[in-house]
């Protein structure tokens, strides 16, 4: 199947929405391990993502891309700015011309934006952080491609998110508890949960956008 820009925005917005709601939560669950902002900063950050993207018209997905990474960087303060933002830029350059993308060029997009997570936060999977999600999802989308199950990709992502709450944190703020992280659900993990889970809900429902 091909990804439209269309569908892209909407996942985004879709995406904006989710955390939105969901602010309080993750700023309950980054109080437990981190500074507690996690939530307030992040919904900032989308809110201003959805703002910008919708005031102006993008026939290139690289440049849609780049835009929504620039204005988390700009915008989100903490970690999650940052570490959001230069997935997407990084990400997204590949895709730069392109008017529609397939999964497999989305996959590749989450790999690099993967690897450009693992450079600036000296992070891997199993540090208990958002490559706990991100991670697993690049690597079900490149294991199951057009043959994807939407459905069972939302759970695949959450699956991961849940398991971070067993996991020992070594890398950021929450590693300063050492131990005592163990038993706490990571925010970033989670927000990237809601984040593709808006994805897969927006390409299940595929006609919305087209």
């Amino acid at each position: 199947m091909a990804i439209t820009i269309k569908q892209l925005v909407l996942w985004l917005e879709t995406a904006s929405q989710r955390i939105l709601q969901q602010k309080s939560y993750l700023t309950e669950l980054d109080q437990a391990i981190g500074d507690g902002d996690h939530g307030i900063n992040l919904s900032r950050g989308f809110q201003e993502v959805t703002s910008r993207i919708q005031s102006t018209e993008y026939d290139d997905v690289g440049q849609l891309f780049n835009a929504v990474g620039s204005t988390l960087i700009q915008k989100v303060g903490g970690a999650s700015g940052p570490i959001y933002g230069i997935a997407f830029v990084k990400g997204g350059a590949a895709l730069k011309g392109r008017q529609e993308i397939t999964i497999a060029e989305f996959s590749q997009f989450l790999h690099q934006g993967i690897a450009a997570i693992k450079s600036l936060g000296k992070s891997e999977e199993g540090n208990k952080t958002v490559l706990d999600v991100w991670a697993p999802v690049a690597s079900y989308l490149t294991e199951n491609g057009e043959n994807t199950d939407w459905a069972k990709a939302i759970d695949h992502c959450w699956e991961h998110a849940e398991k971070t709450k067993d996991l020992k944190a070594t890398k950021g703020r929450a590693s300063y508890l050492g131990e005592r992280s163990i038993g706490h659900l990571d925010p970033g993990a989670v927000s990237s949960a809601y984040l593709f889970e808006a994805l897969f809900q927006t390409l299940a429902d595929g006609n919305r956008a087209v």
